[in-house]
This record gives structure tokens, C-alpha cells and sequence, in this order.
């Protein structure tokens, strides 16, 4: 089955703020995205750092710094719990409705079984991490891709 293409879109790092750790990301060369985007829905507010500049035609590994809304939020919890740290890795999709499909189909344990709107604009759903060897898996599809 072809789902593709697919590439690694972005490593999510839970950060109490996202300004704590802003500066090595950018020490080390990282592109900063423009502008932080609060996700209500998810309680997080998102700021990106690319490996490379948006005019590269070939995708682009990103990193994502996540800081929650609030205590309860998954981000929050996840602090709590563990404190700092990765907290998720994504997966650009080319299909992301088929791939949900076919990995139900074949009983992988799913937190979404419907994409749901993201940061970016984008469509995502997150594979159970007991499904993946304890990993927290997103995966994402853009809308309008170009």
C-alpha cells in the first residue's frame, strides 16, 4: 500500500516555555518560523525551528517546542510526568485518511481514528505509543499540499 510520500515532518519537545530553550535552537543554525501558534483544542501553543530555509524544495526535518496552556492539558501532563523532553515524533503523510485505515485494519491501536486539524493547518492523528514500541507517533497530512 502506498501512503506516501512519507518523511519525518517534526520531533515535539515538551518545554515548560518556550523561550527557555529558544536559543540553542537558533545558536545551532535552526530557521525559527515566523510566528508561535496556540493549538486551543490541544492546549499547547507551538513554536517551529526548521532545518533549513522555507525555499528548499525538498522537505525538511523540523523541531517543534510544545508548551501547554495548562496543568491538564496533554503537554501539562506530560511535564508532570516525565518533565522535559521528546515528547512526540511526526510523520508527513501523503495519505493520511488511507494510512488510519489500513493501520486499523490491521490492529494498531489508535488515540485518533479521524485526522483532526493541527498546528499549521494541517490534519493529524496520533498512533497509541503502546502500539509503537512506546513512542508517541503523530502523523500529518497537509491540506492544500504543494
Amino acid at each position: 500500500m502506498d501512503f506516501g510520500p512519507i518523511h519525518i515532518d517534526h520531533i515535539g519537545i515538551a518545554a515548560h516555555h518556550l523561550d527557555d530553550h529558544t536559543s540553542f535552537w537558533n545558536l545551532i543554525g535552526l530557521v525559527q518560523g515566523e510566528e508561535d501558534e496556540t493549538v486551543a483544542d490541544q492546549g499547547v501553543k507551538t513554536r517551529f525551528f526548521s532545518t533549513s530555509s522555507a525555499s528548499s524544495k525538498t522537505p525538511t526535518a523540523k523541531i517543534e517546542l510544545l508548551e501547554p496552556t495548562g496543568e491538564k492539558t496533554p503537554i501539562g501532563r506530560f511535564l508532570a510526568k516525565r518533565g522535559p523532553g521528546v515528547q512526540q515524533v511526526c510523520f508527513s503523510v501523503g495519505n493520511l485518511e488511507g494510512l488510519l485505515a489500513y493501520l486499523l485494519e490491521n490492529g494498531i491501536r489508535l488515540i485518533d481514528e479521524v485526522p483532526r486539524l493541527g498546528a499549521g493547518g494541517k490534519m493529524i492523528a496520533f498512533v497509541h505509543p503502546a502500539a509503537t514500541g512506546g513512542v508517541l507517533v503523530e502523523l500529518t497530512q497537509s491540506i492544500n499540499p504543494n
